[in-house]
């Protein structure tokens, strides 16, 4: 029998799904829950075990890890009479990778203490390609003798394993990630329109653009989107939006301005208010096209 931990999963999205699937591969054991019927599916194809509920997929779990979309639903998992800190046993490690507020992750840390349940917060970048790729960021937030017990378990999922602080540091990092990605792709997408309505050829300026000091990962990441418009979401501007609001929230909070970070907010909710919320965040492409008067939209 294998020495590593048992592993509880819950939440099975374009992230979630490829990161419990890397964990299979390195040899956990893994049960998952989700909502969608196909993703258990997907789970139970690729060599773990499908749970019918949180409780199920808990119970006798040495580490229980989250990834769904937001705070409610982080609260909802995890409180109540059928939730992860109802059914998990005292001593387990709870790593929550989900992008939520920092205050959340703080409020669940105490809440699980009362428990005997250990916490993190280990939010991630990378996308769906990081997470196929298992070479996420991982940024986390707790105790230090529960970030090593974890680190293992971490390194399998990603290739930059870093804690930040206390309960909450994780989401403040990942919230900060959030506005330089934003604002990254919001400055690519502009640059975009303006090669393409000077007649440049786009693709080659933008490996160029890539080899120089305007080169990014996201714009590595994104160059392909841009020059076919294929807006497949691998992460979707509703969750950036979702995002944007935690740091714009957080950022009053501590009083620390954010000029052209609030700027690129309302631009990603104005790409969402348009019904581009389902698209991947590179879509900010077509909000600069709309603004421009040059569209390729069908």
């Amino acid at each position: 029998m294998s020495n590593l931990p048992k592993i509880a999963w819950i939440g099975l999205g374009i992230m979630g799904s490829p990161m419990a699937e890397n964990l299979i591969k390195a040899g956990y054991s893994v049960t998952g829950y989700t909502l969608e019927a196909d993703k258990l599916e997907r789970l139970a194809k690729n060599g773990g075990h499908a749970a019918g509920s949180i409780a199920e997929a808990v119970t006798g779990a040495d580490v229980i890890i989250t990834m769904v979309p937001a705070s409610p639903q982080v609260e909802a998992i995890a409180y109540g009479p059928d939730g992860i800190l109802a059914h998990a046993r005292r001593g387990a490690l709870l790593i929550d990778m989900s992008s939520i507020t920092p205050q959340t992750s703080i409020d669940l840390a105490h809440a699980a203490a009362d428990k005997g349940i250990r916490v993190l917060d280990a939010p991630v970048s990378g996308g769906e390609a990081g997470a196929i790729e298992a070479v996420l960021s991982i940024m986390a937030g707790g105790e230090q003798a529960d970030f090593d017990a974890a680190r293992p378990l971490l390194e399998t999922l990603g290739k930059t394993i870093v804690r930040c602080g206390p309960h909450g540091s994780g989401q403040t990092v990942k919230a900060a990630n959030q506005l330089i990605v934003a604002v990254n792709i919001q400055a690519c997408a502009e640059a975009v329109v303006f090669l393409e309505k000077s007649g440049v050829d786009l693709p080659a300026a933008l490996d160029v653009l890539g080899g120089g000091l305007a080169g990014s990962t996201v714009l590595a990441r994104k160059k392909d989107n841009f020059t076919t418009r294929d807006f497949t979401p691998g992460f979707r501007i509703d969750l950036h939006h979702k995002d944007m609001g935690i740091v714009t929230d957080a950022a009053r909070a501590v009083g620390a301005a954010l000029p052209v970070g609030t700027v690129v907010a309302q631009l990603v909710a104005a790409l969402r208010a348009q019904g581009d919320g389902g698209l991947d965040h590179s879509a900010l492409l077509r909000g600069v096209e709309r603004l421009s008067g040059h569209t390729t939209e069908s």
